[in-house]
């Protein structure tokens, strides 16, 4: 890919755009995340997918870092290659799974040195998964609070959190959830990422009570268009959220009809995303498993597409 795609002026602008900025001006925000792909046919999907999308123009578009830091240098080789070779604000993940503190300063530090200013702080699930206990690189950090305290310190950077409106695996109720959120932005912290919302009210429980705490902290819902229901239940489980019976029971009565489940799922995550939007939530995050043609689809139904 060319880096020449995007004006000089135009990667400049990019350089110091704030996402929460951006966000706040849009209203509603759309943006999309992508994660790094593994072989030769599967990078050529994702680009493929980043140039029809990024012909709507979203705010940004998030990299996400593989199950346990796996995938953490084509994390970085990828966001730098967005924003050197395309229009789009491209925001880095980062997780403190697997590393130490010295090795966190070294990531930060490659993407300030090209340019990359907006990164998504997370503690990140245990390497060996939810069902294992959380342990700390002997050197590293135990916290998202603490992670972006740390890149707060390193430069002039727009950080994001995670947030979590079913519950995170290891917390007891909402309001543990709230106070965490809340620390995390004490920390520096600028605006939150959802996981996957597959229950509204559960979003609005969560940003209202932050809210009423006297947070104003952006909380911005992930959607994810439904295209393959096993898929997709699969990865609920292995985030620790059990997909409500009102989304099951609607794909279920597709049965085996793949054509169906797609329907319904996009069907889903229209009135999801709709809804959302009538309840103030300040945009759409859509996880796009690099594919494009959901995601297009969802913009069509909301009607976005020239807001965007």
């Amino acid at each position: 890919m060319s880096r020449g795609t995007a004006s000089s002026m135009t990667r400049v602008e990019r350089f110091t755009r704030s996402i929460p900025a951006m966000v706040e001006a849009a209203r509603p925000s759309f943006s999309f995340e992508f994660f790094p792909p593994k072989d030769d046919a599967a990078e050529t999907q994702l680009w493929e997918a980043i140039r029809r999308l990024e012909k709507l123009s979203p705010s940004f578009v998030s990299v996400t870092y593989g199950a346990g830091g796996g995938t953490r240098d084509r994390t970085v080789r990828m966001t730098q290659r967005i924003l050197e070779g395309t229009t789009l604000t491209p925001m880095a993940h980062l997780t403190c799974v697997g590393s130490s503190v010295a090795e966190l300063r070294s990531v930060v530090g490659h993407y300030a040195a090209v340019g990359i200013r907006n990164i998504l702080a997370l503690r990140g699930d245990p390497q060996g998964g939810l069902d294992q206990p959380w342990s700390a690189h002997p050197e590293g950090l135990d916290h998202a609070d603490a992670l972006v305290a740390l890149i707060k310190r390193l430069g002039d950077f727009t950080v994001g959190v995670a947030a979590f409106p079913d519950g995170h695996p290891e917390s007891t109720d909402l309001g543990e959830d709230a106070a965490t959120l809340i620390r995390k932005e004490r920390a520096g912290a600028q605006f939150a990422i959802t996981q996957m919302v597959f229950d509204v009210d559960n979003y609005l429980r969560l940003r209202d009570e932050v809210a009423r705490r006297g947070s104003r902290l952006p909380i911005v819902p992930a959607i994810m268009p439904i295209t393959n229901a096993r898929q997709v239940l699969r990865m609920a489980e292995l985030a620790g959220q059990p997909m409500p019976s009102a989304v099951t029971d609607r794909l279920a009565r597709h049965g085996d009809d793949a054509a169906g489940v797609r329907a319904e799922g996009l069907a889903i995550a229209t009135e999801s995303s709709q809804r959302l939007l009538d309840e103030g939530a300040p945009g759409i995050h859509f996880i796009t498993m690099n594919r494009s043609s959901a995601t297009l689809e969802v913009f069509a139904n909301l009607g976005v597409r020239q807001t965007a």
